[in-house]
């Protein structure tokens, strides 16, 4: 019984993501309050949406084989920095939803 539960901490260890998950539902947020706030429009919520989509994805690949490298964690952070600005630029550009 202890060594399967050392063997669970262990695998949990390797495939944590406790911060990617958090940035990641914080983006989501960011972008549901810019299409409440008329700040987004349809297009452009659509496009950082098929982003979201497509980081998630690209965490669900990285962590199938049970361990989750440096490269691929920087590789989901780059992509959810490239994201973060993205939404910035959307949010605080002068298109309005009408």
């Amino acid at each position: 019984m202890v060594a399967l539960l050392a063997f669970t901490t262990i695998a949990n260890a390797q495939t944590n993501t406790q911060a990617i998950n958090r940035r990641e539902h914080r983006q989501e947020r960011r972008i549901n309050q810019g299409v409440r706030n008329g700040e987004l429009t349809r297009n452009e919520a659509h496009h950082l949406r098929n982003d979201e989509r497509r980081i998630a994805a690209e965490k669900r690949i990285a962590k199938a084989d049970g361990r989750v490298t440096r490269n691929e964690r920087r590789d989901i952070r780059r992509d959810q920095n490239r994201t973060n600005r993205a939404i910035y630029r959307d949010k605080h550009n002068d298109r309005l939803r009408g």
